[in-house]
């Protein structure tokens, strides 16, 4: 499901991850061949209904993203005091090959993105947010797509 149907299905969810993912550094869980877990870190682009990574053609995350485009992605908490938000989706990556879709995210990006940089557009499947008031008392939201 697209990030746009995620926006519409929950809004304040998906406000809140576009927040905390776009252009800072998250971590995204690959499927290695040998089915094993990877962690990388990457810099999502959030916008326009997408959810978009740029990834180096040389890198392992794009050879185990075209293998299998499952993936786990969590964003940065940046504060060790038990106050950060934390944000982590699920779903499927693909890679964009139409000039017009990749002309957005650069777009977005702001900036020129060599071409040995393809890009990915990641589905999401489900979504789940933990924020923390000032005596550390969690506060969880979840979504999953409807299937």
């Amino acid at each position: 499901m697209s990030w746009e149907i995620f926006e519409e299905q929950s809004p304040e969810l998906a406000s809140m991850g576009a927040s905390l993912l776009s252009r800072k550094i998250s971590f995204l869980a690959t499927i290695r061949r040998d089915g094993s877990p990877r962690v990388h870190p990457v810099r999502p682009i959030v916008g326009y209904g997408y959810l978009f990574v740029f990834i180096d053609q040389r890198s392992p995350k794009r050879s185990d993203l075209l293998k299998d485009g499952r993936y786990a992605m969590h964003c940065s908490v940046f504060e060790s005091n038990g106050l950060s938000s934390e944000f982590m989706i699920t779903g499927v990556a693909k890679a964009v090959d139409n000039p017009d879709i990749r002309g957005r995210a650069v777009e977005l990006w702001g900036k020129a993105v060599p071409g040995k940089y393809a890009l990915f557009e990641f589905s999401i499947d489900a979504a789940r947010a933990t924020e923390y008031d000032e005596n550390r008392k969690p506060s969880r939201h979840r979504w999953r797509r409807d299937k």
